[in-house]
């Protein structure tokens, strides 16, 4: 994986530009939960463990999409119910291991970045989402099971892009925030591990030559120029 521009850096650490780093830090700590929920979803679980997947994620969305709600989620942060995995997905049990745990620790990541966004004063706005997501998943295939083998790579990268930054990130933040990224650093290191794991787990085949594909564009999307300034962005041009 190419490393962050110091260009990008520089950006990132303007005071100026703090809130919407921290704001659109925990959009993509909802939207990985988002992510993993839709995979379970998708592949693993029956209907009622579907519905008490979305029901876990109802009050994190109904704040940021909807305002409703006072943004305290310590009660949410974990599933009220076992989940059951599908008999016709031989890897159910494993997607669900994984992707439970990966949503526990997003959705307490974002409830930590609320918490220190509330400590700053600093307001949830609505934010756009950055092209990288949109731009990595256009590169995964329509059949099976290659889609899902390709959206788990993506998940994978999106992951180590996090850990990168956050490792970039921290030496330049204050104290409060150089703890908490550094922090992260270990989880987010674990989620693209148990991505990767899966995607090669489902392919039943080598995936060195997808990843190099997907590789490629990741580093297209991180190195060229952007219009937005996201914690997933590439260069800022005026």
């Amino acid at each position: 994986m190419c490393e962050t521009p110091q260009d990008w850096i520089d950006e990132a650490i303007k005071p100026e530009n703090l809130p919407t780093l921290l704001v659109d830090h925990a959009n993509c700590e909802l939207k990985a939960a988002q992510t993993a929920m839709l995979l379970l979803r998708r592949y693993a679980v029956d209907k009622e463990s579907g519905d008490a997947l979305l029901a876990w994620l109802k009050p994190f969305e109904d704040f940021v999409y909807r305002k409703v709600g006072d943004g305290n989620f310590k009660e949410h942060v974990n599933l009220s119910k076992k989940l059951i995995s599908k008999s016709n997905f031989e890897h159910g049990d494993e997607l669900i291991n994984k992707m439970v745990m990966l949503i526990k620790e997003e959705l307490h990541h974002f409830q930590q970045v609320w918490d220190i966004m509330q400590n700053r004063g600093i307001e949830y706005i609505n934010l756009t989402a950055s092209r990288y997501a949109r731009g990595m998943m256009k590169r995964v295939r329509t059949h099976e099971p290659a889609k899902l083998t390709d959206t788990l790579i993506c998940g994978a990268f999106i992951e180590a892009r996090s850990c990168e930054r956050f490792a970039k990130l921290a030496p330049f933040l204050d104290d409060e925030l150089n703890a908490f990224y550094v922090s992260l650093l270990r989880s987010e290191a674990r989620h693209f591990q148990d991505y990767l794991s899966l995607a090669e787990t489902i392919a039943m085949q080598p995936i060195n030559e997808i990843v190099a594909t997907f590789k490629q564009k990741e580093a297209e999307l991180i190195l060229s120029d952007d219009s937005e300034f996201r914690f997933h962005s590439g260069v800022l041009v005026a």
